[in-house]
């Protein structure tokens, strides 16, 4: 089995006389590694046993000062890797297209695990989202799916199309675009309503975003229709909020 590299050692001097807790001294010259460039994404922070002995801190206040950092978005917690360095938020601009075209459009690798894939009927919190487009009969495709953006888990995405445009497991599986794939069978989508809102992710969803309970999420519902007013899907996703962001121009 290989051994993982040895995390970074970074030249910290802590002020025991400053009226600024040690968690912030060290969690500012954490994030100061980082900004500058010192510590570059993908780099494997000193383990935290390492770091408390050289620096004469004790665990919680080094655990307060990384998790501060996590928040932040700034690293990220892997079990068996230790604490790495993330890429910079991913900030999206509010338009219809694909997370997983957006995410290679703006140079991270996106990948893919999926999680459920199912046909059959609406459960009734979806059929009451969708009651209003009268859209509701039949069976339809569930798919549920974990994208993650450089190896960092993104967002868990849940759609429901109707069975009609018979789309297969295999067509949404090793990170393949679900809207690229609606391309391909003719479907050109033109317009979506969403709703943007914020709240504490569950412990399932904290589970596969990799995250600590509590955590904040950002949550989409999109209801989206093709370029001649036909209901084409219903997206109901969860985005981790320390790494993704949307943002969208106004105009008087």
């Amino acid at each position: 089995m290989t051994q993982a590299a040895p995390g970074r050692e970074l030249d910290i001097t802590l002020d025991r006389s400053s009226s600024t807790p040690l968690y912030h001294q060290l969690a500012q010259s954490i994030e100061h590694a980082i900004t500058s460039g010192e510590l570059a994404p993908g780099d494997r922070l000193e383990n935290e046993l390492s770091l408390t002995e050289r620096l004469g801190l004790s665990r919680p206040t080094a655990r307060q000062a990384i998790q501060e950092l996590v928040k932040k978005g700034l690293l990220v917690r892997k079990r068996g890797v230790g604490t790495q360095v993330v890429r910079s938020q991913f900030r999206r601009d509010e338009r219809l297209s694909s997370l997983n075209e957006d995410l290679a459009k703006a140079g991270r690798v996106p990948s893919s695990r999926l999680l459920d894939f199912t046909v059959g009927p609406l459960d009734d919190d979806v059929r009451d989202a969708l009651e209003g487009d009268q859209v509701t009969e039949g069976d339809f495709v569930t798919i549920r799916r974990l994208r993650l953006a450089d190896g960092v888990p993104l967002a868990i995405l849940t759609n429901y199309l109707p069975a009609r445009f018979e789309i297969a497991r295999a067509d949404v599986e090793e990170g393949r675009s679900l809207y690229g794939h609606l391309r391909t069978l003719g479907v050109n989508l033109k317009i979506a309503h969403q709703r943007i809102s914020a709240r504490l992710m569950t412990e399932e969803e904290a589970g596969l975003l990799d995250s600590e309970v509590p955590s904040a999420c950002l949550t989409v519902e999109r209801t989206a229709y093709d370029d001649v007013g036909q209901f084409v899907e219903l997206g109901r996703h969860v985005y981790q909020a320390a790494h993704y962001s949307i943002q969208s121009s106004l105009v008087v």
